[in-house]
């Protein structure tokens, strides 16, 4: 309780517009909730800054950001950078800097949001994928040699005893806490032999130890052809880094999109580093400027900081004003089937929370 100190990176594209939506109503919500208050300090780390000084961030960066109490992001994502120079200059850099080994989004079908998926109703889908975030397939292990014909790159997944057990521990721990009855482990040990047999075995003997909660095992083709035709199915996923990403954007493309879907990245012993969190959605260069982004995602995400923060009284107010708003059906952005712009959907947002 009381005052958090939140780093805040804009980013790019869309970025900078959704932000601008999630820190307005936790200001909102210092109004509402007495006792909370925010000191949000901004960083221009981004495409742009890279473009000017050949890094995403300073060197120093995570020294800078050790000092706060979570890091709020937007987006990352330019055409005149890399897509791997951004995500492993910034986010992994961030992620695997500060061992934020917990990679959590939960996506629900809420009431006023319909899904692509026939015979589902409000409440029907309600999953959460725990994303292993700091090894696996984005460990970045490998290289390339030669040229021309001659070239050749190998790419190394590392899976750990300590990180597998860890993330499958937290998801378990994260289901028996939260009154869920089922997690599914999402793996291709048929092909993988090593690093996924491995997350397999210990899958099981982690599982011993939560002998109420029911077990899946299930190969990852399988796995979204089933989330697809039957996602009642699903309650809490647990995967390594690169099928978690898959199923988490495949999960919030069945209740309502990735306008909807919230993602938070922290180290679920420790509290000596920042947790880190940012909206499931990339940057969107294609609507940037334009108003249309869904703000929603980064709102939520500003609902798991305050979870993380453990202000469990703001939280529940502004989960419960977004779950309003969508449910009102009028202030909504164009993914949503609405007209509103970005900036309206907050700006409604915070007036619910100002009438609670």
């Amino acid at each position: 309780m009381g005052l958090h100190r939140i780093a805040v990176i804009p980013g790019d594209g869309i970025g900078t517009e959704v932000i601008s939506e999630g820190v307005k109503c936790l200001k909102a919500l210092t109004e509402v909730v007495g006792d909370v208050r925010f000191e949000f300090e901004y960083f221009p780390w981004s495409s742009e800054y890279y473009l000017n000084h050949g890094r995403m961030m300073p060197e120093n960066g995570l020294e800078i950001l050790k000092g706060f109490d979570a890091v709020y992001l937007g987006a990352v994502g330019d055409p005149r950078v890399a897509d791997d120079v951004t995500l492993h200059g910034l986010l992994l850099a961030i992620k695997m800097g500060f061992d934020l080994y917990v990679g959590l989004r939960p996506v629900r079908l809420f009431e006023g949001v319909e899904s692509m998926l026939a015979n589902v109703s409000a409440g029907d889908i309600d999953i959460v994928v725990v994303r292993e975030n700091t090894e696996g397939e984005y460990s970045n292990v490998g290289g390339i040699v030669g040229t021309g014909e001659r070239e050749v790159a190998v790419q190394t997944g590392l899976f750990s005893r300590k990180g597998v057990e860890r993330v499958i521990a937290f998801a378990f721990q994260y289901a028996r806490e939260n009154g869920r009855k089922k997690v599914t482990s999402i793996t291709k040990s048929n092909a993988q032999r090593y690093g996924m047999v491995l997350w397999d075995r210990i899958f099981k003997e982690v599982s011993s130890r939560f002998p109420e909660i029911k077990t899946e095992s299930k190969l990852v083709d399988a796995a979204c052809m089933d989330v697809v035709r039957n996602p009642k199915g699903y309650d809490v996923i647990v995967a390594s880094n690169l099928f978690a990403d898959i199923l988490s954007d495949l999960t919030a493309a069945v209740t309502g999109g990735m306008g909807l879907a919230p993602g938070a990245s922290f180290n679920a012993e420790s509290r000596t580093v920042p947790g880190f969190f940012d909206p499931v959605h990339g940057s969107a260069p294609d609507i940037v400027g334009k108003s249309l982004a869904n703000p929603i995602a980064a709102i939520l995400t500003a609902k798991m900081i305050l979870d993380y923060l453990g202000e469990k009284s703001a939280a529940d107010l502004l989960y419960r004003a977004v779950r309003q708003n969508l449910a009102e059906k009028r202030v909504r952005t164009q993914d949503l089937g609405g007209r509103s712009k970005t900036q309206e959907v907050g700006a409604d947002i915070v007036r619910i929370l100002r009438s609670f």
